[in-house]
């Protein structure tokens, strides 16, 4: 873990999406945070140590999902495919894939393995299933003030966690989406890199940018000023048909394009339901 010290910083940012208005002002207490996104072998560890089983590995129940197919209702989770040439990038569906059998040690699906795998960084995982893990290593999740403060690793203002100018060519300073979106990542891209792959922040923290989403405790609101909303209120107002609470994620992801979703800056924010995990999903903890 490395340290962050008390400091009251600026997070989000009004030139972007319109859920991380208004920049504003947070103040924090100092605490220590992990250096790398968890991997695959830590959170082995876990589950060798405790016998969890995550969300993804737990039978449904029917009843909770009134007319879903039958061959969903039974354990998985949401795999990317990349698509075999360009889509209608509104309709995430052409590359997101509900995959029975799909889960923390089978992050491609049932006949997927970890192997060459282990320090890559664990996906699949549900909000319940961050937290369970971080309870079990004597530490918490982060909020989102303390995330996105961390991210810029005392840069302020800036729109990436490295400063303010964009990558530029032949440069490697985050696992993103590089190439044409969901269908022709350029070479070393498209998919989770192990961690610490590319250059560390200020503060000695690895893939704060891309890579993976990370899920932080702040039930999500279009409105981040206001503080953190109840969990009844937490829902996507994009997707009002499911009322399944979102937390807040951070950070982006290899799926991360510019053409199509720019998240991979400190101020981003997606809602994710707190029952989902995906192959594009992982976290990190934190420690007073």
């Amino acid at each position: 873990m490395v340290w962050i010290p008390a400091q009251t910083a600026v997070v989000g940012s009004d030139d972007h999406y319109p859920d991380e208005a208004p920049a504003r002002e947070v103040t924090v207490d100092g605490f220590w945070m992990q250096q790398f996104q968890v991997t695959n072998a830590q959170f082995g560890e876990f589950i060798s140590a405790t016998g969890y089983l995550t969300v993804a590995e737990r039978p449904l129940d029917a009843t909770a999902y009134p007319g879903a197919p039958r061959e969903n209702l039974q354990p998985g989770s949401m795999v990317f495919q990349r698509t075999s040439g360009p889509v209608d990038l509104k309709h995430v569906s052409q590359w997101w894939r509900w995959t029975p059998g799909a889960c923390w040690n089978h992050p491609r699906g049932p006949r997927s393995s970890l192997r060459n795998r282990e320090d890559h960084p664990v996906v699949h995982v549900a909000f319940e299933d961050a937290a369970a893990y971080a309870d079990w290593a004597g530490h918490r999740l982060p909020t989102e003030a303390e995330w996105e403060v961390a991210a810029r690793g005392g840069i302020a203002r800036a729109a990436y966690v490295w400063g303010n100018d964009p990558e530029q060519r032949g440069q490697r300073l985050a696992n993103y989406w590089h190439g044409e979106f969901p269908y022709l990542p350029e070479t070393g891209y498209g998919q989770t890199a192990p961690v610490g792959s590319f250059p560390a922040n200020a503060y000695g923290l690895f893939d704060m940018a891309g890579n993976v989403w990370e899920w932080t405790t702040d039930w999500y609101s279009g409105t981040p000023a206001t503080g953190s909303c109840c969990s009844e209120e937490s829902v996507d107002p994009n997707q009002p048909q499911f009322r399944i609470p979102r937390k807040v994620i951070k950070g982006g992801s290899f799926l991360c394009a510019d053409s199509y979703c720019m998240r991979y800056r400190p101020a981003a924010r997606r809602p994710q339901q707190v029952d989902t995990g995906m192959s594009h999903i992982g976290f990190r903890c934190v420690a007073r």
